[in-house]
């Protein structure tokens, strides 16, 4: 079962646990785009955790059953698209190894189909639908944060800068140190607090040196990290994700 919005290719939306709970406006953000580029979008309600967490934790039995829910939920789809660089690179490469653990090789057909089809939101709007100009109008100061998950396991490359780049009234500040961890890495914040918040210290400077009113990034659990640190330093820069620089329009909110 499934909400589905819009017309044209068939998408669903993986929404991701974070998003779901903490930051909806994303995922919302992800269809406003998908809509006006003429996409059908669908959620599939039956949608859950990727498991990334408990794979991370080396708890491999566990997350199977993660998998299982992901292929049931998400087969049949033109293209799958979640906007987390990190949840997409733990799908692309954890899904595999974990279905593979499972001794399953019915399973790892399903998941070798499925993960063909899922993309990163920046790499379906520029490798899929051909795309880097989406209408998008944001007249502020931005610097982007290239999180590492989306950058080394993802591989998403240049295409949020691209896309950036051609959003009206937008100015794009280059960042210092932009390849370097945040220091969120998911359980590893909790395990390493102190460690986590000098990386993330260290990258809030670097934010506020570009002069930049908006910190944005393609994963929302990095601008979480970050942007605590900016408002416990008492910092005017605002976090937000990609995608909703893309769903503004000219005559929105921005």
């Amino acid at each position: 079962m499934a909400h589905r919005f819009g017309v044209g290719p068939r998408v669903a939306l993986f929404a991701t646990c974070i998003n779901d709970v903490m930051f909806p406006g994303t995922p919302k953000a992800v269809v406003q785009v998908l809509e006006r580029l003429g996409c059908t979008v669908e959620f599939p309600v039956e949608q859950t955790c990727c498991g990334q967490m408990l794979t991370n934790t080396g708890y491999f039995d566990a997350a199977v059953p993660n998998v299982r829910n992901y292929v049931k939920a998400f087969r049949g789809y033109d293209y799958i698209v979640g906007a987390s660089g990190s949840c997409i690179g733990a799908v692309r490469h954890q899904h595999p190894m974990l279905a593979e653990h499972a001794g399953d090789p019915g399973l790892a057909e399903a998941v070798a189909d499925v993960v063909a089809r899922t993309y990163d939101f920046s790499e379906l709007l520029v490798d899929v639908l051909e795309v880097t100009d989406v209408g998008a109008y944001f007249p502020h100061k931005v610097t982007y944060h290239p999180t590492c998950h989306s950058v080394r396991v993802t591989k998403v490359g240049d295409r949020p800068y691209r896309l950036l780049e051609k959003v009206k009234g937008l100015e794009l500040m280059p960042l210092e140190a932009a390849d370097q961890c945040c220091g969120f890495g998911g359980t590893f914040s909790v395990k390493n607090p102190d460690v986590s918040v000098a990386m993330g210290s260290d990258k809030a400077r670097h934010v506020v040196d570009t002069g930049a009113e908006y910190l944005v990034t393609g994963d929302n659990a990095c601008l979480m990290h970050i942007g605590g640190l900016l408002h416990r330093q008492n910092s005017a820069v605002r976090t937000i994700h990609l995608a909703e620089i893309l769903a503004s329009t000219e005559g929105g909110a921005a």
